[in-house]
């Protein structure tokens, strides 16, 4: 059963991707967007693939979500023209926001005051602006009580005719520490409370100011998304075990799982090494139920996709190239060096960062940024 089940050769660490699961998961989030009558503009930074976002646009989204300026340069060469960079602006960059502000919608985002006066020294198109709102996660983004620094950048914004001020966003990553939907929804009502009142503040001002949000947690369990503008989420295009140990997602949608060679057995130490380390999986973990450390959990693969639930093997360590698998001694006995194992992600983002492409489950060769 371990052995190849497919009908095309895998011979090192490959990245499946189930374009069912994946279709599921991305109409689920269209739907409840239109559902809310918000806008969808989905963070593209989990999948950076052209093909993975036409499943988008054959749904009629129309923007999106990146996390670099080299990312919004990729998917404008495909015809998005209407994209927000959610990361704190870089004017180091202003000869790449140049050019693509000559050509598209370029969102930038301002988290720190320091920042849009030395872009406007270098500016030439003009470019919309959001200003980050901290609303509990301390990562980055202005504290909500920082009405002097708003009201600093807002003026700033205003006094010149390159800059348009599109309005506040902000990321509630702390979902991810949660456990429970109650708990997700109570940082969600929060955060559309603190984006509120500056809306409030500001929008005799700014009329036109919107209020975007965007986390998987709350993409995925929140029902009402009243008090929002716009959703940008971007993990629950794969999902992982991240999520579903949150309870943002059953294990049966999680859309990718990495295909690894065996290259090792070792009963004496109910240890199997295989062909996938930390630059593959990056170091994201889990804990187990059992209290133990794990990289991703192992399952069986067919040739539809893999079993489900997971098999009791989990990724307990990583080396650069070597994965350590934790198994009962009745697991290794079926097993033999040239077989292969299907791991789940711990973290899609950065697991789909470290492969470079995926391969359908029909074989079919789906490329990404990285290899662009």
């Amino acid at each position: 059963m371990p052995a190849n089940p497919f009908q095309f050769d895998i011979n090192h660490p490959t990245l499946l991707l189930d374009k069912q699961k994946c279709i599921r998961n991305i109409d689920r989030f269209v739907e409840k967007a239109k559902k809310n009558n918000v806008n969808l503009r989905p963070h593209f930074k989990t999948h950076q693939s052209h093909e993975v976002a036409s499943w988008f646009k054959e749904r009629g989204v129309t923007c999106c979500t990146v996390s670099s300026l080299k990312m919004a340069q990729y998917f404008s060469e495909d015809g998005w023209n209407d994209i927000t960079v959610a990361f704190p602006l870089n004017y180091l960059e202003a000869d790449l926001i140049n050019s693509l502000a000559s050509k598209i919608q370029l969102n930038l985002l301002i988290s720190v005051c320091e920042v849009l006066p030395q872009l406007l020294k270098k500016l030439k198109n003009r470019v919309g602006i959001f200003i980050e709102i901290d609303s509990g996660y301390h990562r980055t983004g202005f504290d909500p009580q920082d009405i002097s620094g708003v009201e600093r950048v807002l003026s700033e914004i205003e006094s010149s005719p390159l800059t348009e001020f599109r309005g506040f966003l902000s990321h509630a990553g702390h979902t991810y520490r949660c456990n429970s939907k109650s708990a997700v929804e109570e940082i969600h009502l929060e955060e559309v409370r603190v984006l509120n009142d500056l809306k409030n503040r500001y929008k005799a001002r700014c009329p036109d100011l919107k209020l975007s949000v965007g986390d998987t947690p709350s993409a995925s369990l929140v029902d009402d998304f009243s008090g929002v503008d716009e959703l940008r989420a971007g993990n629950l295009v794969f999902y992982d075990l991240t999520q579903a140990k949150i309870g943002a997602c059953s294990l049966d949608q999680i859309a990718i799982a990495i295909a690894c060679p065996v290259v090792a057995t070792y009963p004496e130490r109910n240890e199997i090494i295989i062909y996938g380390g930390g630059v593959h999986f990056s170091k994201d973990f889990i804990t187990t139920e059992g209290g133990a450390i794990s990289y991703g959990a192992v399952v069986l693969l067919t040739n539809k996709g893999w079993e489900l639930p997971p098999t009791a093997m989990f990724v307990k360590a990583l080396s650069q190239e070597h994965g350590t698998v934790h198994s009962d001694k009745e697991s290794i006995r079926n097993l033999k060096p040239g077989d292969l194992l299907g791991v789940l992600p711990v973290h899609s983002c950065l697991m789909a960062d470290a492969m470079g492409s995926y391969l359908t489950l029909k074989g079919g060769r789906v490329s990404r940024l990285s290899e662009s």
